[in-house]
């Protein structure tokens, strides 16, 4: 592992996290500001500039989706129906109860995706047009990570909020149990009725990589910059973890987001590591020089293909309307928190994770009415937002 000082980002501001760049034949179009550009002067000095910002917002946000590892239905947009239909697609990914035991879907929210990270416990991929084994076999995989990603109606904020896997909810079929147990007992089917259960909160979409993919991921975008604020011990299987900046490659950042056991606070530590890991591979998207690469970028979108899993209700349009739509997305308009933590407990001798049930009904009535900018400007203090120190 290699460390540096604290790096900053580019001098200027990077501006909106535009979807596209300027038509690729050349022709005249909006400057951003609402300008038309007059055509051939603009062209060459601005194009290559907003394609580049362009491919940077899309793989980011393919990145989030998929990931959690968590995203970037743009990247599949650039390179149209060759890389959106690379995604595998995971058939009966949603409940089959009546739909009047399920939240309704409320017209005009914005859209609310289920993010999962797969821990299948096997060298063997489980997601992507690689897979070896399947996505689900009862018993074999648990989910290690849960997210929820809402993107507001007017497509100017992103808000991700991490559920810890230790989490205990009502499953099911299954009583009260820690809530990646929902994937091993029933697959994303289960998975996705427990989240709604538990939220009322209707899920429009879902994601799933396992932890090969992720660490293809990393390694696909060249590694990413993690700033460790203060030095961590190491404490049984937990490894050492020196303050600084560490360059990241796929298997150290796979370390990083899995570990818990070394942290204070355990599971909601680990959550925190998966953000900032999130925040991380955003500014890296931002800034890299491999994007500028059409060669490179089209390794990275491969990777994608590789290691990534959606339902088979997300359609290539789908994909190409949403990364359109997401064209105005600025990096302060992506929000990372964690669900209300209401304690830890030990419950039939596991350790286990507590919400604050009052505060996270709070929390997911602001998302599925859309008001996640409201929520957050009046819960500055008490929401347990992602900050600039993680352990």
């Amino acid at each position: 592992m290699t460390s540096k000082g604290r790096g900053g980002g580019p001098d200027e501001d990077p501006g909106p996290l535009s979807i596209f760049g300027r038509d690729e034949h050349g022709g005249g179009g909006d400057d951003g500001d609402g300008n038309h550009d007059g055509g051939e002067s603009g062209a060459a000095a601005d194009g290559p500039r907003r394609r580049r910002r362009g491919r940077r917002l899309l793989v980011w946000t393919l990145a989030v989706l998929l990931v959690l590892a968590g995203g970037a239905f743009g990247g599949l947009l650039w390179a149209a129906d060759h890389y959106a239909s690379s995604v595998r697609r995971i058939p009966d990914a949603f409940p089959t109860v009546p739909a009047a035991e399920q939240p309704p879907a409320v017209p005009h929210t914005g859209q609310t995706f289920l993010l999962v990270g797969l821990d299948a416990r096997s060298d063997q991929p489980t997601t992507g047009r690689d897979a070896k084994a399947p996505a689900w076999q009862a018993g074999a995989q648990r989910s290690d990570t849960m997210m929820l990603m809402h993107i507001s109606a007017d497509r100017k904020s992103v808000s991700l909020v991490s559920i810890p896997r230790d989490t205990w909810v009502p499953v099911p079929g299954h009583g009260k149990a820690k809530i990646n147990a929902a994937y091993s007992w029933g697959g994303p089917a289960l998975t996705v009725q427990t989240v709604q259960d538990l939220t009322k909160i209707k899920i429009d979409h879902l994601a799933v990589i396992d932890w090969n993919g992720f660490r293809a991921l990393t390694d696909a975008v060249g590694g990413v910059d993690i700033t460790v604020p203060r030095t961590i011990e190491a404490k049984g299987d937990a490894r050492e973890w020196l303050a600084g900046t560490h360059h990241m490659d796929g298997a150290e950042a796979l370390l990083y987001v899995r570990e818990r056991h070394g942290l204070p606070n355990g599971d909601l530590d680990r959550t925190k590591r998966q953000q900032n890991f999130l925040r991380a591979l955003m500014l890296r998207t931002m800034d890299s020089g491999t994007l500028s690469s059409p060669a490179k970028l089209t390794g990275l979108l491969g990777t994608i293909g590789d290691v990534a899993s959606v339902d088979d209700r997300l359609s290539n349009t789908d994909l190409y309307d949403l990364a359109w739509s997401l064209r105005d997305v600025r990096p302060d308009g992506v929000h990372f928190m964690n669900a209300p933590f209401g304690g830890f407990d030990t419950i039939d001798g596991q350790a286990v994770v507590l919400m604050d049930d009052g505060a996270a009904g709070v929390l997911w009535n602001a998302m599925r009415t859309d008001r996640m900018d409201d929520y957050l400007a009046q819960h500055r203090t008490s929401a347990d937002t992602l900050g600039e120190n993680v352990s």
